[in-house]
């Protein structure tokens, strides 16, 4: 069941836009994640501001949690990993979009931007059918006397 999650966890963190980051000391803050579709394999990218706690941590290599829970996307998701600091011009150019040009000022190249790299360590997973499907299983719970079934669950290591 774990590869049928694991593919599940991607093609509904692609569609998810955002969630919570923290990393050892810096606290958890919304961000946008990014997917690194072409290159290195478990990896999400975050843009952000030099000054930021979580850019701070990220220069020490920081343990790091991101959270997601999305209705849209039925994904809910813990998601264990290295947060380090990136200067990776080509990737920023890839990812960089409106949203993060909204915060810059001087754009992609602005000298307060900060590209942040999260090597995936493991997640926990659930993919649930939405709040229907929800409905549904609590409904026949209470008919059928069985437990209802909340969609699927894994641990992934990466």
């Amino acid at each position: 069941m774990s590869d049928k999650v694991k593919k599940e966890f991607w093609d509904r963190l692609e569609d998810t836009r955002t969630g919570m980051l923290s990393a050892d000391s810096a606290r958890a803050v919304p961000m946008s994640h990014y997917v690194d579709e072409d290159g290195p394999a478990n990896v999400l990218w975050f843009i952000t501001a030099k000054g930021t706690d979580l850019a701070k941590a990220a220069t020490t290599g920081a343990q790091s949690q991101y959270i997601i829970c999305s209705n849209d996307e039925h994904l809910h998701a813990r998601i264990d990993g290295r947060l380090t600091a990136s200067n990776d011009k080509a990737e920023l150019d890839r990812i960089w979009n409106g949203v993060a040009s909204a915060w810059f000022e001087g754009g992609e190249r602005d000298p307060d931007v900060q590209l942040l790299r999260l090597d995936l360590t493991q997640a926990e997973v659930w993919i649930t059918g939405g709040s229907m499907q929800f409905l549904y299983e609590i409904a026949k719970a209470h008919l059928t006397d069985e437990k209802p079934d909340m969609g699927d669950h894994a641990t992934l290591r990466f």
